[in-house]
């Protein structure tokens, strides 16, 4: 995360330019990678192995149970800590079943918790960590649904207002339902022409159902 002070004195060389023009200007130059695929995966997680082989290596995995709404257990997975909100297959569950997605998992608990998918959105969600771009824009911002948020790198940006709860931490308050952020996952504030950043932070486990 990058704040107003530190963006002030920030140099981007071919800012200007979009990834095309780029690349035109990088066969022109003959550099060989002009021309490269772009990448879409995380480049230091191989496809043999996987997240699983990756994480494995580097951190203790957990059983936990699967559990309903209503605590009942319907299954179990082996590694809690490869589970993620919104999560529909390799739960444990058995099939022929109605669509069953993960709606909360408890660490502390070890229980990953179960349910329809109108379970998985919310009104608003928790983010912290925050850091502003364009910090005087932040009172104005408040006031009116005129912010976009987006959650992940190809999601579609929807329009809420935010509200400060404290320094670093703030509430976005969906302008329709939306499905709840994976706490960890990054959260990027927009303006409202999805123009330029605004800010962005963290989410958090809680929401507003």
């Amino acid at each position: 995360m990058i704040d107003e002070s530190e963006l002030s004195y920030t140099l981007f060389p071919v800012g200007h330019l979009t990834k095309a023009q780029v690349r035109e200007r990088a066969i022109e130059l003959g550099l060989r990678t002009a021309t490269k695929p772009d990448s879409q995966d995380v480049c230091f997680i191989s496809k043999t192995g996987g997240r699983e082989t990756f994480l494995g290596k580097r951190i203790p995995f957990r059983p936990a149970q699967v559990v309903t709404q209503d605590g009942e257990v319907a299954g179990a997975v082996q590694a809690i800590e490869l589970v993620t909100i919104g999560q529909r297959r390799g739960i444990g569950i058995p099939g022929g079943q109605p669509k069953q997605y993960v709606v909360d998992v408890d660490t502390d608990a070890a229980r990953v918790v179960i349910g329809d998918e109108s379970q998985l959105y919310c009104n608003s969600q928790f983010v912290e960590r925050v850091t502003w771009a364009y910090r005087s824009d932040v009172e104005r911002l408040t006031t009116t649904p005129d912010v976009l948020v987006q959650s992940s790198a190809h999601g579609t940006p929807h329009p809420a207002t935010l509200r400060i709860v404290e320094d670093r931490t703030v509430e976005v308050a969906w302008v329709d339902k939306q499905r709840r952020i994976a706490p960890g996952q990054s959260v990027v504030f927009y303006d409202v022409t999805n123009s330029f950043v605004l800010g962005g932070g963290i989410a958090c486990a809680h929401s507003r159902l």
